[in-house]
């Protein structure tokens, strides 16, 4: 499992929230915690009893869905839209 490197962060926060310094942006945090429940996501199929690393996942994923359901109330266009790119929610 590769951890996400500063390089990576930078490019995801460039991508979603409009500068690589702008790391408090709503749609910044949710593409950082997809990406980051992706590699969670893989590391569990191999290791099915690392039961920290489901607990970690399971927190991310509800960290997500709480800033998804704020974006939806705050900007339902930008939602659609993030949610597209990102490819959740299918």
């Amino acid at each position: 499992m590769s951890a996400l490197t500063k390089e990576k962060k930078a490019k995801l926060f460039e991508q979603f929230g409009g500068a690589a310094s702008n790391t408090g942006s709503t749609d910044a945090q949710i593409a950082l915690f997809t990406e980051r429940i992706n590699m969670l996501s893989s590391h569990l199929r191999e290791n099915k009893k690392d039961h920290q690393c489901r607990r970690t996942l399971l927190t991310l994923v509800g960290k997500r869905k709480r800033l998804l359901n704020y974006l939806q109330h705050k900007d339902i266009s930008e939602y659609r839209s993030l949610i597209e790119k990102l490819g959740i929610r299918k």
